[in-house]
């Protein structure tokens, strides 16, 4: 401790509900601590969110903080199958006690797809103060078509293709990352997957950043935001922007988010 900040070393493991999940800090901690928060998407990892954590924090002058969630990157993997339930999860057992453990004192998630979804769902029930804002990039809160067409597809890459190679750079255990999230997905029973109550209660300010040719959703997922949202929503739609804005359109994306981070965290 120092002055009441947890000091974390640059990079290594926190143990948390019973899994050691490996995270990264880039930006000085001192004096406020981590105060932008990465929550990476449903194949995503620390390692996964390349240079855009580093950019953030040096556009913002804030300290950055991205964890690879259990069963992702370098974390301990999961018991398989995951629970229909598990981004609830996430958000409102794992996610509060890595923010405990990291001396999180106030500031704004960043979350990606999966993880933009946690974090809706996390500010909308858990409505912890701590938290200012959130950036939702590419989000879901529904499951559509077009999805499960998408996420059909990724089981094919996966088994016949070389998509299992290309994610084992990045994932110890590539079957446990892969198989968690692609199976939740393809249950007949997730298709009433719908978290959009939760915006209702969403008590800070929203930005959503979303590709126009997202091959993982339509508009639909914005207009719900608009629609549910009580609080201001900032909305950004990219022309020929896919499901990944922050590297498909990284120096766009960065400007929005580290934008909407200075006005939120001021």
């Amino acid at each position: 401790m120092s002055g009441g900040v947890i000091v974390l070393p640059a990079e290594g493991r926190l143990t948390v509900s019973g899994h050691g999940l490996e995270y990264r800090l880039w930006g000085d901690p001192m004096p406020r601590g981590p105060e932008i928060v990465l929550l990476h998407e449903g194949l995503g990892c620390v390692g996964l969110w390349g240079d855009f954590p580093a950019r953030l924090a040096e556009a913002t002058g804030r300290c950055v903080f991205a964890y690879s969630r259990a069963g992702y990157g370098w974390s301990s993997p999961v018991t398989l199958p995951r629970p229909l339930t598990y981004m609830h999860d996430e958000a409102l057992d794992v996610l509060p006690a890595v923010l405990d453990a990291i001396g999180f004192r106030q500031g704004m998630l960043v979350g990606h797809s999966d993880g933009a979804s946690i974090a809706a769902i996390h500010a909308g029930r858990v409505r912890d103060a701590r938290i200012r804002a959130i950036a939702l990039i590419a989000p879901h809160f529904v499951v559509e078509d077009i999805s499960i067409t998408a996420i059909a597809a990724a089981k094919i890459a996966y088994d016949q293709g070389d998509l299992r190679v290309r994610l084992a750079r990045w994932h110890a255990d590539p079957d446990n990352a892969f198989r968690g999230w692609n199976d939740a997905w393809l249950d007949p029973a997730f298709r009433v997957w719908d978290i959009a109550p939760v915006l209702e209660t969403v008590t800070c300010p929203v930005q959503v950043v979303q590709g126009e040719a997202d091959q993982y959703g339509t508009l639909r997922q914005v207009e719900i935001a608009r629609a549910r949202c009580r609080m201001p929503v900032e909305v950004h739609m990219l022309p020929a922007i896919g499901h990944a804005p922050h590297r498909e359109a990284t120096a766009e994306t960065l400007a929005l988010v580290a934008g909407f981070a200075r006005t939120a965290l001021a």
